[in-house]
């Protein structure tokens, strides 16, 4: 298994980023705010996990080892492939999802897009024993005005660097920030949330 990868980004698209490794250019799968902190030219580390298939092999990316072993384990339950399962890391943050298949919470579990009431049921049927209970952590204090504004600058320069407008971009974080349903000083929150919104507008 390859555990992780380091090197300079060659180039990051949609879903993928390369990343040279050895001469090597790895195209390497990952979530959108993953993709989002990558730079083109500068050196990425990444954990990653390998898929292999009878016609492919497939790597992916995580920014951290929790959300790679979260990936095996999402793949453990009966329907969910790799691809379902970055999606899930890629609406949900690791304690999130923890908490909802610890909480039963099918309405979370719901908002990632190819899981539908019976695969969230699933889901937590099949992960509630191995993810354990999981208390929720006492939060910082509310976000600074500082705070607010360099999340929203980095979020929708996340946005337009995935192929959205700036108009697109701006309108959705401001929308997001305003909803309060996501910690406003969190990057990755708001920016899967954003990314949420937008597949929405599809």
């Amino acid at each position: 298994m390859i555990a992780s990868v380091r090197g300079p980004v060659l180039s990051v698209g949609l879903d993928h980023a390369v990343v040279e490794v050895g001469g090597v250019g790895l195209a390497v799968h990952a979530t959108p705010s993953t993709l989002a902190a990558l730079r083109r030219g500068e050196e990425a580390a990444l954990a990653t996990a390998l898929v292999v298939r009878e016609d492919s092999l497939t790597l992916y990316g995580f920014a951290d080892a929790e959300a790679r072993e979260l990936f095996g384990l999402l793949q453990t339950v009966t329907g969910v492939g790799p691809r379902l399962a970055l999606a899930t890391l890629a609406v949900l943050e690791p304690d999130k999802l923890r908490h909802a298949i610890s909480e039963g919470n099918i309405t979370v579990l719901t908002q990632v897009p190819g899981i539908g009431r019976k695969g969230a049921e699933r889901l937590v049927v099949e992960l509630r024993d191995k993810i354990g209970a999981f208390g929720a952590a006492e939060g910082p204090a509310g976000p600074t005005p500082g705070d607010t504004r360099r999340v929203r600058a980095e979020v929708c320069e996340a946005l337009v660097g995935l192929g959205f407008s700036a108009k697109q971009a701006e309108q959705t974080v401001d929308a997001v920030l305003a909803d309060g349903e996501v910690a406003a000083r969190d990057t990755s929150a708001v920016l899967r949330r954003a990314l949420v919104v937008l597949g929405r507008k599809k």
